[in-house]
């Protein structure tokens, strides 16, 4: 049992790299798949380059955008800014929010930069977009002290209908690759120099010490798996309760539940100071000595808007 457990812990602390690592294999799959089974380069002038950039880019941006969509954190911090901007700037700290925001962004960019590293690395679909290209510098790069053909032929090499000889479109073949795979490594150079410099920043900014940090990321973690697991509990209870009263038809028993003000306050972005110490914005609210424990009213809801109006 004890081995068990040792188990159980050591994927629990590096559930971080297994969810990149697993992140990454998912990547290098859906490129197989797509250059195997849904890419054929047109191999002409006038589409090669979009058709090979919409590839390349088209999934990375998909890819980005589902990272923000599922983000739960984006959603805490935008949730009802439009009604009141001032929940983006908590306590007058409106550099705080584009500090979350800038945050939440560069974690949805490791699923598209992982795509572009991947897709370049391989080569296919930069090979289909550069032999496109109509820019005579492009074509003098790839042409140059060759024939006439090589400038016709060009958008042609990617595929087998080439007129160029074998060796020819070899040659091409692997200026275009090496041109790919060079980028894709300057990518994921420049990605792995950039999370440095941020983790360096992020820690060197850091008002409390290394294992403070260390214990305020497990109490998040806690807090969160906690309050999963309360809030099934008790909407599962209020359900119960509805539908006692709903079914028996009879006045409900009263049922105790934060008010809305206390929502807010908890939803909040939280910021940490050295003459609080608190983690999070819930244990904030709830050792305040002025909470106010008024239950919520019963909410109407707002058919037009699709919220709840109290």
């Amino acid at each position: 049992m004890d081995n068990f457990q040792t188990v159980l812990r050591f994927f629990m602390n590096q559930k971080a790299t297994i969810g990149y690592s697993f992140m990454a294999l998912l990547t290098i799959g859906g490129e197989r798949v797509f250059s195997m089974v849904s890419f054929q380069c047109p191999c002409n002038h006038d589409q090669n380059f979009a058709y090979g950039l919409t590839f390349l880019l088209g999934p990375a941006g998909v890819l980005l955008i589902l990272g923000l969509f599922f983000s739960t954190r984006l959603w805490r911090l935008y949730t009802g800014c439009c009604l009141n901007p001032m929940k983006l700037c908590p306590r007058g700290n409106c550099f705080g929010s584009l500090r979350v925001f800038m945050n939440i962004f560069s974690g949805a960019c490791v699923a598209p930069v992982m795509w572009l590293c991947v897709a370049l690395l391989n080569g296919t679909f930069y090979e289909c977009a550069v032999s496109g290209l109509d820019d005579n510098l492009v074509v003098d790069l790839f042409c140059k002290n060759k024939t006439l053909k090589c400038r016709e032929e060009l958008a042609r090499v990617p595929c087998d209908r080439s007129k160029l000889t074998a060796d020819e479109r070899m040659e091409l073949l692997l200026m275009f690759r090496a041109q790919s795979q060079i980028l894709g490594w300057c990518i994921i150079i420049i990605s792995a120099f950039v999370g440095l410099l941020g983790t360096c920043y992020t820690n060197c900014r850091s008002k409390v010490s290394y294992l403070q940090l260390t214990f305020w990321k497990r109490y998040v973690e806690k807090e969160k798996e906690c309050f999963d697991t309360f809030a099934a509990d008790y909407a599962n209870k209020l359900a119960e309760r509805n539908l006692q009263s709903f079914f028996e038809n009879n006045d409900p028993v009263p049922f105790p539940f934060p008010n809305h003000r206390a929502w807010e306050e908890i939803s909040a972005l939280h910021t940490f100071s050295r003459s609080e110490q608190y983690y999070s914005t819930l244990q904030r609210y709830v050792e305040r000595t002025d909470r106010d424990f008024t239950p919520e009213k019963r909410p109407v809801l707002d058919v037009e808007h699709g919220i709840e109006m109290h």
